[in-house]
């Protein structure tokens, strides 16, 4: 370990010194307030696109209340079940140090709530500052319960950039006209690919580009004054979709990601995934040549299935001009849906602040190394099969981490571990690498057909892990955003074609490499991370386009106490909900 003189930068190459440098980061994150929230979670009705239907929402509201918090603060949430429906509620990129039990994800951490029951969620927020979000972990509920989660600086602690004139809450997402709970039911029966959403949103309107959807109560408006700076805390809860986005004639410095400082850089055209949380400022220009600009977002997919290939549309209007007309707006041009080169260019821009106050604390030694085949595969159409088989050549479609397509317990995984009653919960053996190997992006094997069980890998306290993530060209490559609960990772290396240690470990980039909860691994691609397992509990890493989620594309990370009473996962609370 070294420390520069006065700067108290720390290079660290060891766990233990990991958590040295986190614990002398401390008395800047010391006890903050307690913040309490009440979510009561019911069905509104609810109108977008001609089409009136009654969805479930928390306290009525579409998306759902923005919760705010400082660094260092308490946050305690009672949520109460009002709907037919079993919720859980995720607070997506919080680390839960030591509270695996208020993490959320349904079968992971806790038991849902049935319709009816309570639950308090309680944790702290404990060095993280940025945009964040709430969203239910349970099915499709996540469609229409969410919202956005804004951790403040402390108090007199400034943001590593000017201040914003005004901060705007921006939360892309995704309108069905169906029923969300019925697409995705329909979908496993079937063994097909999903019907897709109807429209883009940003903050739950459509805007103008859609039929039926054209007046002002249906686009959602951002209005500026010339020459004034603003932060758009960017958020993407769509379901199942990447997405493109930009503002027509006007240039972004990307300053935050998933709630983390990043060194600022232009752009005009950025690419969010569904989980991702980007802070962006934009500022109004002092002779503008209109007097209100599209912001528009669309797809970025290399699917072979169907997509929902829109385009959404807000409103950038001038103050004090009279409100502008919808249509006719200046338009920015956006990459076709599969141009990947475009995402490519504008990722490869994130780098960690990286400074004496915001270090990147990236492990520079790996305890553990795993590679996970990222991908989709197929089921066999043999009975017992509760439905048809729609899916490639009479097959059902499927999805997997290393050809293990996980198995949603029956029970919490977490209380199984606390209570060390594994048999028949879970299997601590899931594959370090592929069991049989193959060109994993080029011409797809004979058989594609997964595995299933509840497989989870066993980490002792404190283990430097890194994760080389493989895309796959099984049913098609495609970028696949993949979400780790409990933890941020480094992203140390990315590439095209095949993972090759023995040439791309020397390009991984320790240095600053950008620190996230959620990365896309590229299209016929790879991506490696790196973390620390310094954080007990039972830890989902899942894709978060739902439908994969859904086929089962995920697994977790059951990390062991540590030997210190603070390294250890304390009992559950008293009203947690039973199975």
């Amino acid at each position: 370990m070294a420390m520069g003189m006065g700067a108290r930068r720390l290079r660290c190459a060891s766990p233990a010194c990991l958590l040295l440098a986190f614990l002398l980061a401390m008395p800047a994150l010391t006890a903050g307030l307690t913040r309490r929230y009440t979510f009561n979670v019911t069905m509104a009705t609810v109108t977008r696109l001609c089409t009136t239907k009654s969805i479930p929402t928390v306290n009525g509201r579409f998306p759902g209340p923005r919760i705010t918090v400082r660094e260092g603060d308490r946050l305690i949430v009672n949520v109460h079940n009002n709907i037919n429906n079993n919720v859980t509620f995720h607070w997506h990129g919080v680390r839960q140090l030591r509270s695996a039990w208020a993490d959320g994800p349904a079968y992971i951490t806790q038991c849902p709530m049935r319709p009816g029951q309570s639950y308090v969620y309680n944790f702290r927020i404990v060095g993280q500052r940025g945009t964040l979000w709430w969203h239910a972990h349970f099915s499709w509920l996540r469609a229409t319960l969410h919202g956005p989660l804004v951790i403040l600086p402390p108090r007199g602690v400034p943001y590593p950039f000017p201040k914003p004139y005004r901060e705007v809450t921006l939360m892309l997402g995704e309108w069905f006209n169906a029923d969300p709970e019925a697409v995705i039911k329909q979908a496993l029966q079937t063994g097909g690919g999903p019907n897709v959403s109807d429209a883009y949103t940003f903050n739950g309107f459509p805007g103008p580009t859609y039929n039926c959807s054209g007046g002002a109560n249906s686009t959602f408006k951002l209005k500026v004054k010339p020459g004034r700076t603003y932060m758009l805390r960017l958020i993407n809860a769509a379901l199942n979709d990447e997405l493109f986005f930009a503002v027509a004639n006007h240039t972004l410095t990307v300053v935050q990601a998933d709630a983390s400082y990043v060194k600022p850089f232009a752009a005009t055209t950025l690419v969010i995934s569904p989980g991702q949380t980007m802070d962006v400022l934009l500022t109004a220009a002092t002779n503008p040549s209109s007097t209100a600009f599209a912001i528009a977002v669309a797809p970025y997919t290399n699917t072979v299935g169907t997509f929902d290939n829109t385009t959404a549309i807000a409103v950038l209007e001038y103050a004090p001009q009279r409100p502008a007309a919808l249509r006719g707006l200046p338009a920015p041009p956006l990459p076709r849906y599969n141009d990947t080169g475009a995402v490519t260019n504008f990722s490869s821009n994130f780098r960690s602040l990286a400074s004496a106050r915001y270090p990147a604390r990236v492990p520079l030694s790996v305890d553990r190394s795993f590679f996970f085949a990222v991908g989709l595969g197929a089921d066999p159409c043999q009975s017992p099969v509760n439905g048809t088989c729609q899916g490639p050549n009479n097959t059902r479609f499927a999805a997997s981490i290393n050809n293990v397509s996980f198995v949603m317990p029956k029970t919490s995984l977490l209380q199984a571990h606390y209570q060390r009653r594994y048999n028949g919960v879970l299997a601590a053996n899931f594959p370090a690498a592929p069991l049989r190997k193959f060109n994993y992006t080029g011409t797809p094997p004979n058989n594609t057909f997964v595995t299933h069980g509840t497989r989870v890998v066993p980490l002792a306290f404190n283990t430097s892990v890194e994760v080389v993530l493989q895309d796959t060209s099984i049913q098609g490559a495609e970028s696949h955003p993949l979400h780790l609960h409990g933890y941020d990772f480094h992203v140390v290396g990315t590439g095209f074609g095949n993972y090759d240690a023995a040439n791309d470990t020397a390009k991984y980039n320790l240095v600053d490499p950008v620190q996230r909860n959620t990365i896309s691994v590229p299209t016929a691609g790879w991506v490696a991370i790196r973390f620390v397992a310094n954080n007990p509990g039972v830890w989902i890493m899942h894709c978060h386009l739902d439908v994969h989620l859904s086929w089962g594309l995920s697994m977790a990370w059951l990390v062991n106490d540590g030997p210190l009473p603070n390294q250890k996962l304390p009992p559950p609370p008293s009203d947690i909900p039973t199975c």
